[in-house]
């Protein structure tokens, strides 16, 4: 991982455009403006970090004081058992965070991993420095906590979601599952997941062989249309 530069008080270094861009989508940042975000990295101590591809950001058992905001790229959280099976638990892109829940318990040790897809660039925040008190009595401060609140939140409810798809009893019920959340987010029923054919039985719990049969058999029963990572719900009838 290479540090390209850390964010200071007095002097710091000046972003990408595109980057500052992403930063302003975050809901962590949610109403900042360009000046406002440089001054709340000041105070978060904001390190960005160039990352190659299938990098390890931090491992299992790791004890991590610094949420991560992909800048560009990808990465995804990953867990493995005792054998080595693998279990994807989310897939991490542009504007979103990671690593918060342990950042906010630096003596909990992560029972995760978190792992680049592609070459990324990331923004490193500390944590502890929103949950303490501000030795500059950063007028932000406030809202940045609101902001982590509501951040975990969602993070929450997405958890509640992926149990939602595992917990079914099929592949196939698996699959209609995530898919239904899928469409239902992207407001059509044609939309594209960020998961490879590996990764997305990784992230059902279900043998990719057993699952490449199971899209065969709804793709000839004109269930779904589908194409590397494109889908298409054909079937408006509860196809279960």
């Amino acid at each position: 991982m290479k540090k390209i530069f850390l964010f200071e008080n007095k002097a710091h270094g000046r972003l990408k455009q595109e980057y500052i861009n992403v930063i302003k989508s975050s809901p962590l940042f949610i109403g900042a403006s360009e000046g406002e975000i440089y001054s709340m990295l000041g105070c978060l101590g904001g390190i960005v970090a160039k990352c190659d591809k299938a990098e390890s950001i931090f491992r299992a058992n790791d004890n991590i004081t610094d949420m991560g905001l992909v800048l560009s790229g990808g990465l995804i959280l990953e867990r493995e058992d005792y054998w080595g099976n693998r279990s994807i638990l989310a897939h991490i892109g542009i504007g979103e965070l990671f690593g918060e829940v342990y950042a906010c318990e630096p003596l909990l040790s992560t029972n995760i991993s978190a792992k680049t897809t592609e070459e990324a660039v990331i923004l490193f925040m500390n944590v502890q420095r929103i949950t303490t008190l501000c030795d500059s009595n950063c007028i932000y401060h406030s809202q940045l906590i609101h902001n982590l609140l509501s951040v975990l939140a969602k993070k929450a409810y997405m958890l509640t979601c992926k149990i939602n798809h595992v917990t079914k009893r099929t592949t196939r019920e698996k699959l209609l599952s995530y898919f239904s959340e899928q469409a239902l987010l992207s407001g059509s029923n044609e939309f594209t997941i960020p998961f490879t054919r590996q990764e997305l039985a990784d992230f059902l719990s279900v043998n990719r062989s057993a699952m490449s049969a199971e899209l065969s058999k709804m793709h000839a029963e004109a269930i779904l249309n589908f194409s590397k990572n494109k889908f298409e719900l054909l079937n408006i009838e509860n196809p279960l």
